[in-house]
């Protein structure tokens, strides 16, 4: 009996502290839900370049296909790109099999796998350097991932039209309830992933030259929902 008696006691506390909670908003509480969103162009792009190549023997799939990834980041370095936004995404080797019927596998040789993601921050020149990786060697790309590159600007943009949209919200509840809006007593904010939309690669269609690569990168929302407690009276 002792124990129960201890455990409510130490409930009645907690259960006048939310009484007491419930009681700063004297007047009307209105909960109000806001998203603000603005649009930009993105900035950067990430991509994957790799080599894959096969050979009889692993020596010679590994020594291959680090040749071949050589060229790709020397023509990575030659167009300018940053060696802070050149890494390292994969290096493999598997042996490929033959199967048979009541056969136990049999190798017939390997594969070497070798990539690296390249971040561009000039959108514009990416198509054309990725036209130059594929002619040093490279035989595997994919994405591009558009991204901004700093998204605070955009972001704080988006969290003022979020509380002006919050606040015209609640002065249109109070006028229809014959209220005013008497003061903000909670904000919370949950920020949006930023969408990214997927990009194709185009090919830019010219008489005197072969088709060349081209990345459109488009816009991109970035949004910010507010979460606003008003006090009405």
């Amino acid at each position: 009996m002792k124990p129960m008696l201890f455990a409510a006691a130490l409930a009645l506390p907690a259960a006048a502290n939310a009484e007491v909670a419930t009681q700063t908003i004297a007047g009307t509480r209105l909960d109000v839900t806001a998203r603000g969103e603005v649009r930009r162009v993105p900035d950067v792009a990430v991509i994957s370049a790799g080599v894959v190549t096969q050979a009889r023997d692993a020596r010679t799939a590994l020594s291959d296909n680090a040749a071949r990834m050589t060229r790709v980041l020397a023509a990575l370095r030659k167009a300018g790109v940053a060696e802070r936004d050149i890494a390292t995404a994969q290096i493999a080797l598997n042996a490929q099999y033959r199967y048979a019927e009541n056969l136990p596998p049999a190798i017939t040789g390997y594969q070497a796998n070798s990539s690296v993601t390249v971040r561009f921050r000039d959108i514009a020149r990416s198509g054309a350097i990725l036209d130059a990786l594929v002619a040093e060697g490279a035989n595997q790309i994919s994405g591009p991932s558009l991204t901004i590159d700093k998204p605070e600007a955009a972001q704080d943009e988006a969290r003022l039209a979020a509380m002006m949209t919050a606040r015209a919200r609640a002065e249109l509840y109070a006028k229809a309830a014959g209220l005013s809006v008497r003061r903000i007593v909670a904000i919370s904010e949950s920020g949006d992933e930023i969408v990214r939309p997927p990009v194709p690669y185009a090919m830019a269609m010219r008489a005197d030259a072969a088709p060349k690569t081209e990345i459109v990168p488009g816009d991109q929302a970035v949004g910010v929902t507010l979460s606003v407690t008003f006090e009405l009276n």
